[in-house]
């Protein structure tokens, strides 16, 4: 399966709901990607595509300082799974492909 696109998330958060772009894509055979916001770009690290699944994790400044992990299942052009941050209580993702990460 290939997850290599550019998605459109959404996060429901407690501070209210965050939109997202990530962009997937492979380099030299890897699986690579950045996360981008109004506020900032970051790199995913740790990204990793078993079967269906899909894990990465993100460090990010705005609207708060917070390493997130992120742990979803992709299934065509839909995602949905979750966001952790620490001890903080899970955040519902969601997100649809858009178009190509080319």
């Amino acid at each position: 399966m290939s997850v290599e696109g550019i998605w459109n998330l959404l996060l429901a958060t407690p501070i209210g709901r965050q939109r997202a772009v990530l962009r997937l894509f492979t380099h030299d055979g890897d699986l690579h990607g950045v996360a981008a916001s109004d506020a900032e770009e970051v790199p995913l690290t740790a990204l990793a595509l078993h079967g269906d699944r899909l894990t990465w994790r993100q460090s990010i400044t705005k609207p708060l300082r917070l390493h997130l992990v992120f742990d979803v299942t992709v299934t065509e052009d839909e995602l949905t799974g979750t966001a952790r941050a620490g001890r903080l209580p899970a955040t519902q993702v969601t997100g649809h492909r858009t178009g190509s990460a080319a």
